[in-house]
């Protein structure tokens, strides 16, 4: 039977609940409850058959480059970095992690890759394609999961041995030629550094809103942040591709920008399903001269709410 001090305690506790008195709460133990269980990757890692890469916002992200596929696009010569490339970041949330990503496939690929996410748990939050004109056509497949960060992995790495996604293999030497493209004039250009990654100038532009899915605050390293790729095609000239993350007030204005600076739109779409606010996702096209080109998105970048 409870004490005497131990019943008056009680009371005194359920007096405060009735009476609308706040109960004070250690702000410490609170903070605990409410932090994401800390991720143990290695297991990921292993079942994702490659090691994931630390980015911005507490994410890791898995990188697929599409190595095995042959593709060009205008005359052009794709490169995996360039518009290839599957990925799936992870994040913890609450007891579990949220991921999202990107893959990259055939049309073959398409019905089979969609049931053995849909068996896994994995959703599909979009399906469409980025880039015009090329050969073959290429799908691109936006997914989500949450929960165990194992079965998420265990889903996508099944999905993807369904297709040619090649195993991890060592990061390439760094090439001793010219790049191909003054990146110094690009960077000033644009107001935007980048770094080149498997033969492409890569360029991330993140938002300055905070982006959220239910109660998970989305990092911009999780696929939205606008992306601007550039790849060397001779002579000064790149290709360039990518996506301008934009509000709905902000899409009319930026294609316009574009187009006046001879930059084609080549898909405006949804990635996600449920983030707020809104955000549309413009992909764009042209092969020029790069600075010329940096130029004009910069011009675009100009009018949007993006970090400077």
């Amino acid at each position: 039977m409870p004490s005497r001090p131990q019943i008056l305690l009680i009371v005194a506790l359920l007096a405060g609940c009735t009476s609308g008195t706040p109960i004070p709460v250690d702000s410490a133990s609170a903070a605990q409850a409410t932090a994401p269980v800390a991720i143990d990757w290695s297991p990921v890692d292993s079942i994702m058959g490659r090691t994931g890469v630390a980015q911005p916002g507490d994410v890791r992200r898995y990188n697929m480059p599409r190595s095995d596929l042959r593709v060009s696009a205008g005359g052009v010569s794709i490169k995996p970095a360039f518009a290839l490339g599957s990925w799936v970041a992870f994040k913890a949330h609450g007891s579990g992690a949220e991921a999202m990503g990107d893959l990259v496939l055939l049309h073959e690929e398409l019905a089979p890759v969609l049931a053995k996410l849909q068996a896994g748990g994995v959703e599909q939050t979009a399906i469409h394609h980025h880039i015009i004109m090329e050969s073959p056509r290429i799908l691109y497949v936006h997914v989500h999961g949450h929960g165990d960060p194992r079965a998420i992995a265990t889903a996508v790495r099944a999905a993807l041995a369904l297709t040619g996604t090649p195993p991890s293999a060592p990061a390439a030497a760094p090439s001793s030629e010219p790049f191909g493209i003054d990146t110094t004039a690009v960077t000033a250009a644009l107001g935007h550094a980048g770094r080149v990654n498997g033969g492409v100038w890569q360029v991330s532009v993140p938002r300055t809103e905070t982006i959220k899915s239910g109660d998970f605050e989305i990092p911009a390293s999780m696929g939205l942040g606008t992306a601007i790729n550039f790849q060397p095609t001779g002579g000064g000239k790149a290709a360039i591709t990518g996506d301008f993350v934009l509000l709905g007030t902000e899409v009319n204005p930026v294609i316009k920008a574009l187009g006046e600076n001879r930059i084609t739109v080549t898909s405006l779409h949804n990635h996600l399903l449920d983030e707020n606010p809104r955000l549309f996702f413009m992909h764009f096209w042209a092969n020029d001269d790069a600075v010329a080109l940096a130029r004009g998105l910069k011009a675009a970048l100009d009018l949007t709410n993006s970090r400077k």
